[in-house]
């Protein structure tokens, strides 16, 4: 059975993953999809179908039509169809994801992702139902570059002074970054994708919203997280009794011994790589983030915070 061994190498890849690589994962995989199945309507004659595809995936301006398509305004977040604006988003997403994941959980990571994508929907949605610049038009949005704005401006807004080395200018603090990145937006608003630029800026404001709640103590991802385990220990328990059952009828070979094989595979992955000693002066670092902010920190502190974070998977 090489492909059912196949399928599961790959899903034991996956769930090693970091969050981070995990997103990132995804956004490549559906751009795939989306490329082959474009291919595949060119080579059968047919290259309009693929428009008729990205509909079903693409976040609709106009209210009716989304509620036929209430899952695009998911979908639509880990979607790319061109080159160059998966490769942008997803540089962009693996630098300061990466940096954010220095003053932040995993879940708080995927929670940021998907709640800066709800932001850029809403107020897309919002600016064609109410602004006259939208008048009798409709649009329809794809793409991660709220979600990834919404990372951007949060990790801005944590570790401000924070400085990163970019080709041809050299040294520069993420406030900096993210003050650019920003006021590109609000120009581009003036240009041919306004509704998409509108977006952008819902993303702004829920990374926005995000840190300078954090500053303060309080994690608006919390609840989003407590609904997300309940949805996924429901499907996890689906997903269990469907795979057991293909795997039976589907005779999947040999089958590992309770307590070895893929079990200790994912005893291995979870292991912690820093010792309890790193954990703990991590732990002491962060709350002084949240205290004080990243600007708190002594030079020496900020080094054995990046460090340390680069230890953790």
């Amino acid at each position: 059975m090489g492909i059912i061994d196949t399928l599961r190498r790959m899903r034991r890849s996956f769930d090693a993953s970091s969050m981070l690589m995990k997103i990132i994962w995804v956004n490549i995989g559906v751009f795939v999809a989306l490329r082959l199945a474009a291919i595949v309507c060119m080579f059968a004659g047919v290259p309009d179908m693929i428009n008729v595809i990205l509909a079903y995936i693409e976040l609709p301006s106009e209210p009716a039509r989304f509620l036929t398509r209430p899952w695009t305004l998911v979908t639509y977040m880990f979607a790319q169809y061109d080159v160059l604006h998966i490769l942008f988003n997803l540089l962009w997403l693996y630098w300061f994801g990466s940096l954010f994941m220095m003053v932040a959980t995993k879940r708080q990571l995927f929670a940021l992702y998907v709640i800066g994508g709800l932001g850029g929907a809403a107020l897309f949605m919002l600016s064609y139902a109410v602004l006259p610049l939208f008048a009798y038009r409709e649009g329809l949005l794809i793409g991660s570059s709220a979600s990834v704005i919404a990372i951007v401006t949060a990790t801005a807004i944590l570790m401000p002074d924070f400085r990163m080395h970019l080709l041809f200018i050299g040294s520069i603090s993420l406030k900096w970054i993210a003050i650019a990145t920003i006021v590109l937006v609000l120009v581009g608003v003036t240009g041919n994708n306004a509704g998409g630029e509108i977006a952008h800026i819902g993303g702004v404001a829920a990374g926005a919203v995000y840190a300078l709640r954090m500053k303060r103590g309080h994690d608006i991802t919390r609840p989003f997280n407590s609904a997300f385990d309940r949805i996924a220990n429901l499907w996890n328990r689906f997903a269990s009794t469907v795979w057991g059952t293909f795997t039976r009828h589907g005779g999947a070979g040999r089958k590992t011994a309770p307590g070895r094989g893929e079990q200790t595979a994912k005893d291995t992955a979870g292991t912690p790589s820093v010792s309890s000693d790193d954990r703990e002066e991590l732990d002491a670092i962060l709350d002084k983030i949240k205290k004080s902010g990243y600007s708190a920190l002594t030079p020496s502190e900020r080094q054995r915070l990046f460090d340390v974070s680069r230890k953790i998977k």
